[in-house]
């Protein structure tokens, strides 16, 4: 969903990592290599360009279609370096679960997002008695492209992202709450990535998505970039959303989030002192869901022991790389207005030429 103009298209198209033949880690994606394969999982944008100042927007991820209060799931939170907000945060830590939409966005729009999450979650049916929501929202700072002061996006911008969550194809780069965001000196956004993982004769999937706004030296599959601008970043922020249908507990979601660090780490991420570096996991496996009648009585939860995690752990991994790599290669060049100089700034997108010819070295 699109809120005002654009700037100057692309003058040809953007491909993911795989599209250039580079494919990190050893495991297989699923279908659509996204958080979607995850079965269940749906993703909404509200992508707000307007002028030559507004470069932001909103990204929601839904757990389910159906009503998440009612129908809560286990979730977990991993925070490697907590220079940054992440609304709901501290419930999802004491109860081990969501109850929202999960709404990604810029920093100065994280009370707007919480307005939109209560606004989409009061009219749901059966929720007419609700006088208590844990809104979830994870923000990075997009003003090095956004007038990030100028109040976009709006409530009912953000509420549109959650309004249009879908499962399918997730669109990515310079898309929702990843139109204004940097990564090492280049073009970021929203990116994804899947891994299936054979296990005791089932098939899990582990799906990531991410919001790319921080820095480093760029790594792309373990090899040095070189081509990045002479001021790379060394601060900024992620956000990484992990979603996986394995029946795991609250516990073993979070060691899940913690471990998509270690794909963070793989692209050369500085991990600095004014880093803001969040994941959380969540699963949709229905028999951890948290229901009404489950939570009304005394029930045996089925979940995956300890010794059978570590094949999601590295899937996690491999994933959160992807995504990261995924984010910079959809995302075209931006121009848009710094906020903290006051003048109009453009940022590159990765060359995918360059990537390719990256690939043979």
């Amino acid at each position: 969903m699109m809120y005002g103009s654009t700037d100057t298209p692309e003058a040809s198209p953007r491909r993911r990592l795989r599209n250039l033949g580079i494919e990190p880690g050893v495991l297989r994606p699923g279908p659509l290599n996204a958080i979607t394969d995850v079965t269940g999982v749906l993703v909404g944008h509200a992508t707000v360009m307007e002028g030559t100042a507004i470069r932001t927007g909103a990204t929601a991820i839904l757990a389910h279609g159906g009503n998440i209060f009612r129908d809560k799931v286990p979730a977990a939170i991993a925070v490697f370096n907590g220079y940054g907000k992440f609304a709901g945060s501290t419930q999802i830590e004491e109860l081990g679960e969501i109850e929202t939409a999960i709404v990604l966005t810029n920093t100065l729009a994280t009370g707007r997002a919480i307005e939109a999450i209560h606004a989409h979650t009061l009219v749901q049916p059966g929720n007419n008695r609700v006088v208590s929501i844990n809104a979830v929202v994870g923000e990075t700072n997009d003003s090095r492209l956004n007038d990030i002061r100028a109040g976009r996006p709006n409530i009912s911008e953000i509420r549109a992202a959650i309004d249009a969550a879908s499962g399918g194809a997730v669109a990515e780069g310079a898309v929702g709450a990843g139109t204004g965001t940097v990564a090492f000196g280049l073009k970021g956004g929203i990116g994804t990535s899947s891994r299936r993982v054979p296990l005791k004769g089932e098939v899990f999937t582990v799906g990531v998505l991410v919001q790319s706004n921080y820095g480093g030296r760029l790594l792309v599959d373990g090899v040095p970039w070189n081509a990045s601008p002479a001021s790379e970043d060394k601060d900024g922020s992620i956000v990484i959303i992990v979603a996986t249908d394995a029946p795991l507990c609250e516990r073993n979601l979070k060691r899940l989030g913690q471990r998509a660090f270690g794909g963070l780490a793989r692209t050369g991420a500085a991990l600095s002192n004014g880093s803001g570096d969040y994941a959380l996991a969540f699963s949709t496996h229905e028999s951890v869901r948290r229901t009404p009648e489950r939570r009304a009585g005394i029930v045996m939860t089925p979940a995956l022991p300890n010794e059978l995690v570590s094949p999601l752990f590295e899937a996690v991994i491999e994933a959160t790389e992807e995504a990261i790599l995924n984010s910079l290669c959809m995302a075209h060049a931006v121009e848009g207005y710094d906020a903290g100089s006051g003048r109009p700034s453009r940022v590159e997108a990765i060359s995918l030429e360059a990537l390719a010819r990256h690939k043979a070295r």
